[in-house]
């Protein structure tokens, strides 16, 4: 049973407030003020040249507020247009300038300034009026008298009937005196159309307008148009861009009665509905009813797309304008949060669809652009990732400058930034006279430069080389005199060095591979049985990653923040990324990948795999995924055909039977016996056994795909 689209009275049905307006008779213009003072209209309008503004060198009357209100200006009865009404407040604004000789003659310099400070004022006012495609100046002479005249007092309003206006259309009123004394006031007002007025009778362009309205059930949208049999009518579907002109999405001309169809998935902030009858000179009504639509901004961020140019530039590609704000950061080798840099790219506003640099001199592999709305990370790209290299055991250096040649250096750690000759317990104040030296040495890159400060990246390996020379050289004298003793005691330690070279073969080299499992959290039973086929992983050995264990690390951090760091440690130790596939991941994939299909459940705040696509369906796209990738199922809940062939391009093995396939996909080639292999995989499965039990039957088949698009119904 269709359901209301979040009070769907607003969309564009009929408004259940209406304004009944004044009307007003006869096509002239005309101006009337409060009582006390005198206004003239100029004849016929003026050009709008509103020039630099001068000083007063004495009172002088200022629009300080503006109001507008809506009329009707008609010539008959059932024939009248909408009209734009304006109300200038004016206020006195400037003294009266004190003359330098006052004491020196006293009453005399009293009596000369007493004529002009009991005159009357008077002032010239420019309305400015735009409305596309219309555009308006007049000229307004207002005079207050003398008994109103005080600095800084208001002393009342001029009323201007009328600026006519097309329904719907967005005016923009200026206001400003000649000359001009102070900054001109603006206003920008949206007009109401047909359904918000009580013009329907009076206005003919009303008349056979195609009344529309909205609603839900389920999945779909409905858009149902209220017009009359074998009337036509065109209906336009478009992306409103604040940044940029309009997007045309979708057009039809059609006959009413009509029922359109929309998927969710096609739902965005800025998507609008345009109607209007097909006849000459037609009144075109549009809405915008998904601008406050929580699932509308999810969908926007999943077709958010962040690009990072060559050499040093970036991109966020997105349908619509995104409530969001950019910002430059350090990824630090070892982990941890982004550590935002207020210098260089303070958070500013993100413009979408349009290419922007960095304001650096060189770029480095740790810096990353995020993108953040309401103080949550969205997206995130790193430097690394493009053509940098891998990310770099550097330290980072702020140096801020402040007047009189005053300056100070930090380094940016985990804990803040801390000052290079401090006291503190931490690797930059302890190396921070070094760090001193190879910055005075140009020994560090200098990132960013300008009259507020510096980056440097100063290189720290040479560092830890230096540490640990004292410790590897004790560790090659201890080896050497182990050695001494082995020889002596040969024919005891052959057995067990014979026993220690096929464990270091089978068991050392895969427990140095690192795996990342990725699922979709479709129900508790599953969540048991990712639980169950990590652990036993975790005995072969192998060192896992999986949500399920870092719980702690998803709140602190947010789940595309740890996924970015699980994937990077990862794949630079060369480990692989397991995509674990269940009708919920299936489903997730398809509508990621604009489909049409939605996914199982509602994503909670710890899945990983709902973070994880924005960068995982890109390495499939642009053929980055083999190997660094497997995927997995289990056969008694998911038909490998149902999974998307686009994951095809890797090994995708079913689970619990072909396990040992499984396995060797993730140790790497010929790294165990395949006697020992088949042994680890009876293993394996006989753990998964009891957690396979109590996921009864499937979990469910994924929907099958619908393309993205329209529907039309109700054809005649």
């Amino acid at each position: 049973m269709p359901v209301p689209w979040f009070l769907l009275s607003l969309a564009l049905g009929r408004s259940p407030v209406v304004l009944s307006l004044e009307r007003l008779a006869g096509p002239q213009d005309a101006v009337r003020c409060s009582p006390g003072l005198s206004c003239h209209l100029w004849d016929g309008d003026v050009l709008c040249l509103p020039g630099s503004i001068v000083s007063a060198p004495e009172p002088v009357l200022v629009p300080t507020h503006l109001q507008t209100e809506l009329v009707l200006r008609c010539h008959q009865e059932t024939d009248c247009e909408l009209c734009v009404r304006v109300v200038i407040h004016l206020t006195v604004h400037g003294h009266w300038e004190k003359p330098e000789d006052e004491e020196r003659f006293g009453r005399a310099a009293d009596l000369e300034l007493e004529e002009p400070r009991n005159a009357s004022l008077q002032a010239q006012v420019v309305l400015s009026f735009q409305a596309y495609p219309t555009a308006r100046c007049v000229l307004l002479e207002v005079q207050v008298p003398a008994a109103l005249v005080q600095p800084g007092q208001s002393v009342g309003s001029v009323v201007f009937d009328c600026f006519e206006a097309a329904l719907g259309a967005e005016v923009r009123i200026w206001s400003y005196t000649q000359p001009r004394y102070k900054k001109e006031l603006n206003f920008t007002q949206q007009l109401p159309d047909c359904r918000g007025l009580e013009v329907r009778d009076s206005i003919q362009s009303c008349w056979a307008l195609p009344w529309l309205n909205v609603s839900a059930d389920g999945d779909d949208v409905h858009l149902v148009l209220e017009v009359s049999e074998e009337q036509h009518f065109g209906l336009s579907l478009y992306w409103n861009q604040v940044q940029g002109p309009t997007k045309p999405w979708w057009h039809r001309n059609l006959t009413g009665p009509q029922t359109i169809t929309l998927n969710h998935t096609d739902l965005v902030p800025c998507l609008c509905i345009q109607v209007w009858p097909l006849k000459l000179d037609s009144v075109r009504t549009s809405i915008c009813p998904f601008r406050k639509d929580p699932r509308a901004y999810r969908n926007l961020w999943r077709a958010t797309r962040l690009q990072l140019l060559h050499p040093l530039g970036w991109r966020l590609d997105a349908p619509c304008s995104l409530p969001a704000e950019a910002s430059l950061c350090w990824q630090a080798l070892g982990g941890g949060p982004c550590q935002s840099l207020v210098p260089p790219l303070p958070r500013e506003n993100v413009t979408v669809n349009k290419a922007l640099d960095f304001p650096l001199l060189k770029g480095h592999p740790n810096l990353c652009v995020q993108v953040s709305s309401w103080e949550k990370v969205q997206l995130q790209e790193c430097l690394w990732s493009d053509s940098l290299g891998p990310l770099k055991d550097d330290m980072l250096l702020v140096e801020t400058r402040g007047p009189q040649a005053n300056r100070s250096l930090c380094a940016l750690e985990l804990s803040g930034c801390t000052p290079l000759l401090s006291r503190a317990s931490t690797r930059a104040a302890r190396l921070g006279e070094q760090l001193l030296q190879d910055l005075q040495s140009g020994q560090c890159l200098q990132l960013w430069d300008d009259d507020l400060g510096a980056l440097w990246a100063c290189p720290m390996d040479k560092y830890i080389h230096q540490r640990w020379a004292l410790v590897w050289l004790a560790c090659l004298l201890f080896a050497a005199v182990l050695f001494l003793l082995l020889l002596l005691k040969k024919d005891h330690v052959k057995v067990w060095l014979r026993l220690l070279k096929e464990d270091v073969r089978a068991g050392v080299a895969s427990r140095g591979r690192a795996a990342l499992l990725l699922y979709s959290a479709d129900n508790a039973d599953f969540e048991r049985l990712v639980g169950a086929l990590a652990s036993a992983l975790c005995q072969l050995p192998l060192r896992v990653a999986v949500d399920l264990w870092s719980r702690r690390e998803l709140s602190a951090q947010g789940a595309l923040a740890w996924f970015h760091a699980q994937r990077r440690q990862t794949l630079q130790e060369g480990g692989v990324v397991v995509l674990l596939f269940s009708p919920g991941a299936v489903a997730l994939c398809r509508e990621w990948l604009q489909d049409g299909a939605s996914a199982t459940g509602a994503h909670g705040p710890h899945d990983a795999f709902a973070a994880s696509l924005n960068c995982v369906l890109p390495d499939f796209m642009q053929g980055r995924a083999p190997g660094r990738y497997v995927g997995a199922y289990f056969d008694s809940l998911l038909r490998r055909d149902a999974v998307p062939s686009l994951f095809l391009a890797v090994p995708v093995l079913a689970l619990p039977s072909q396990l040992p396939d499984f396995l060797r996909a993730l140790q790497g080639p010929g790294l165990s016996h395949p006697g020992r292999l088949a042994d680890r995989a009876e293993q394996v499965s006989q753990a998964l056994q009891p957690a396979l039990g109590c996921c009864v039957g499937p979990l469910g088949t994924p929907e099958t795909g619908r393309e993205m698009g329209l529907e039309a119904g109700d054809e005649t």
